[in-house]
């Protein structure tokens, strides 16, 4: 059961889309549209599968969009936005209400315990499903209710890293460092990992996740192999390269991210973040931050030395059930969530000449998530232009801060208000490769099939 149970909840994300989801239905039925023909000088959307878009932050005759796959809910703002359309660190300060910078320590481990009593709730029913091939339903229940659930202990442990959660720093360690080891997270690790994602979103060579591969991408300037995506798509067909890609993110993508840095950048090469040594790569671990390797290690193995003794006890199987399964649940959700925040059909990367910190900031995208998950998830999707800001801005003054940005910065400011699910289904069957629009340009865009 536990077996049959584990390729189900593997598949969950594409029967999720493709069944749960009749606009995803829709298109299994009717072949992808490929790129029309080029726009006209009277119109540059005109040729294109979508309406026009409405934008409202410039005049498309005096501000073209280039071509793309296919205009997302965004209806091609992003490629509108310039340098000069991005404020300065000093201006959204002054934009923010002042306390939103400010941390409460009581009120964040509020949140902690909240997310840690909703798992552990869930995770008791698991104690009265039987371990039969007949309580495959309800185990895979089990598992997506108790992974939801425990997504939320992942995002406090995530705002841990990042220093806001407390200014009490042994308080704000302890507690990112318990809740990412009970989940077989690394905790330094990672905190340096994720500190680089957010110093290079959607750099092309120094972006640390979800780095897209280069149609004749040049070899350790950019990630090759791009031309070799697109013809294994039209091979096999976006829709069904599009359920792989989803099965290969979800389900493969978090463990092969720590293992050997999947999806990140050519900078600093194949990592590990159990190992920071030979044979992977040193360049992603300077100064002291081997040593912090070392230290997560002790986390995870401490949480596997505790499974391991569970598992004499009550039986690997049992064990797995109650366990394993909800964390693929969960590292779903986590590669879900960053995937659909940096990734759309109309949001460009960008080389190092058009980069800065605060442009990939505002290459973030805040997406809807109902209430139900913003309560569980802390607002991690439905916030994260802000977070990308300032990572030090707490999640309960996130939405606050949203806000804020969005009425000071509207030209800038991302989001799109596309359900999650058809949006992931349309990242996963159109972003397979993306191409530099023209040397003076430093965007790089989707490339459709």
């Amino acid at each position: 059961a536990v077996a049959v149970a584990a390729s189900c909840i593997s598949m969950a994300a594409i029967v999720g889309v493709l069944l749960c989801c009749p606009a995803a239905a829709a298109l299994l039925a009717q072949p992808l549209s490929r790129l029309p023909t080029p726009r006209t000088a009277a119109s540059p959307f005109a040729g294109y599968r979508c309406a026009p878009p409405r934008l409202a932050i410039a005049d498309p005759a005096t501000k073209p969009v280039p071509p793309v796959v296919a205009f997302s809910g965004l209806e091609g703002k992003a490629l509108l936005v310039t340098p000069d359309d991005i404020p300065t660190k000093a201006q959204i300060r002054e934009a923010l209400p002042e306390h939103c910078f400010k941390r409460d320590t009581a009120r964040s481990m509020k949140y902690a315990v909240q997310s840690v009593l909703v798992t552990a709730a869930c995770a008791a029913t698991g104690l009265f499903i039987p371990m039969k091939l007949a309580a495959l339903p309800l185990w895979i229940a089990y598992a997506a209710a108790t992974g939801t659930a425990a997504t939320g202990c992942w995002v406090v442990a995530h705002e841990c890293g990042h220093g806001a959660f407390s200014d009490n720093k042994r308080i704000q360690t302890a507690v990112g460092y318990l809740l990412h080891s009970a989940l077989l997270v690394p905790y330094f690790s990672w905190q340096r990992s994720h500190a680089v994602h957010h110093a290079n979103t959607n750099h092309i060579s120094q972006g640390e996740t979800h780095v897209p591969i280069v149609v004749n991408g040049r070899a350790g300037v950019e990630t090759p192999g791009g031309e070799r995506e697109l013809a294994t798509a039209r091979l096999f067909g976006t829709k069904l390269f599009g359920a792989i890609q989803l099965f290969l993110h979800l389900v493969i993508g978090w463990p092969a991210y720590l293992l050997w840095g999947a999806t990140g950048g050519p900078k600093h090469g194949v990592t590990n973040h159990f190992w920071p040594s030979a044979p992977f790569s040193k360049a992603l671990w300077p100064a002291s931050w081997p040593k912090k390797v070392l230290q997560s290690d002790i986390g995870v193995l401490a949480t596997l030395g505790g499974l391991a003794l569970a598992a004499a006890k009550f039986g690997a199987l049992k064990v797995l059930a109650l366990y394993g399964l909800p964390l693929i649940v969960t590292n779903m959700w986590l590669v879900g969530y960053t995937w659909l925040q940096h990734t759309d059909v109309d949001v460009p990367h960008l080389s190092g000449d058009d980069f800065s910190y605060m442009r990939g900031a505002f290459l973030s995208i805040d997406r809807p998530y109902g209430k139900l998950f913003d309560w569980l998830h802390h607002k991690i999707g439905s916030t994260h232009v802000a977070h990308h800001i300032d990572c030090t801005i707490p999640h309960y003054h996130a939405r606050e801060a949203t806000d804020a940005i969005a009425k000071a910065f509207p030209k800038a400011y991302l989001y799109d208000p596309t359900p999650v699910h058809k949006a992931l289904w349309r990242v996963a069957t159109n972003c397979f490769a993306v191409k530099r629009e023209r040397p003076d340009d430093g965007r790089y865009l989707w490339v459709p099939v």
